[in-house]
């Protein structure tokens, strides 16, 4: 809890990535993916509960020794690979609301993919949001200038063309905006946002920029550029 504000936590992890089977299970360092984000809530006191939603047993056992709760098995109708994050996060919030009796005013959306976060990165995430009365912040990393929307290409019919056509008239890299992408060390999101907006980004949502390495996991690649950086 922090400003009276009870805070839960919810770690999404599917057992059906079709990229890496089990991926939330696999390795970084010799420490599994939803062990290292069990291992960093731990270090986040204003954290009041963190619940693990899976669909999968296995998943669920390494969470449990890791010192996560799994209150639950995620339903089938919302474990496919097409499933919003909403319908997860919204889920989660209300079976622990009903399981507590308790209402939890900010919900913390921590997927295991991404194990390189550090804990006071989602706690700044936290306190952006109070302080600012947002009604979401996400976490973020600025991109680099060589990816920049403005310098992406398609290619269509074996035809190369500008992605966006505004980016036939960038020369220099100087006349590129800064642009970021999300991370995804924390989506830190409010009863309000969830409840009431039906969504877990609005038009009051703010950004908290992580500096440094991060990485989020989908392919065998990753995982060997993560175990490089550990």
């Amino acid at each position: 809890m922090i400003n009276g504000k009870k805070i839960l936590a919810v770690v999404p992890a599917r057992g059906g990535s079709k990229g890496i089977k089990l991926k939330n299970l696999r390795k970084i360092n010799k420490i599994s993916l939803v062990s290292h984000v069990g291992n960093t809530i731990k270090k986040i006191k204003i954290i009041d509960k963190a619940i693990l939603s899976t669909d999968n047993k296995k998943i669920a056992k390494v969470a449990i020794e890791s010192g996560l709760t799994v209150p639950f098995i995620r339903p089938k109708g919302i474990s496919g690979d097409k499933v919003s994050d909403y319908k997860v996060i919204i889920h989660a919030l209300k079976f622990a609301e009903k399981k507590d009796k308790v209402k939890y005013d900010i919900v913390v959306s921590l997927p295991p993919t991404s194990p390189l976060r550090k804990s006071k990165d989602v706690i700044g995430a936290i306190k952006l949001l109070i302080d600012k009365k947002y009604d979401a912040v996400w976490t973020v990393s600025k991109t680099d200038s060589k990816y920049h929307p403005l310098k992406q290409l398609s290619i269509t019919k074996n035809k190369l063309k500008y992605y966006n056509p505004k980016g036939a008239k960038i020369i220099a890299r100087q006349q590129l905006d800064k642009v970021y992408h999300r991370n995804g060390v924390a989506y830190v999101i409010s009863r309000n946002c969830l409840v009431n907006l039906k969504s877990i980004l609005s038009r009051n949502s703010g950004a908290y920029v992580v500096k440094g390495n991060q990485i989020s996991i989908d392919t065998l690649s990753d995982i060997k550029f993560a175990n490089s950086l550990f």
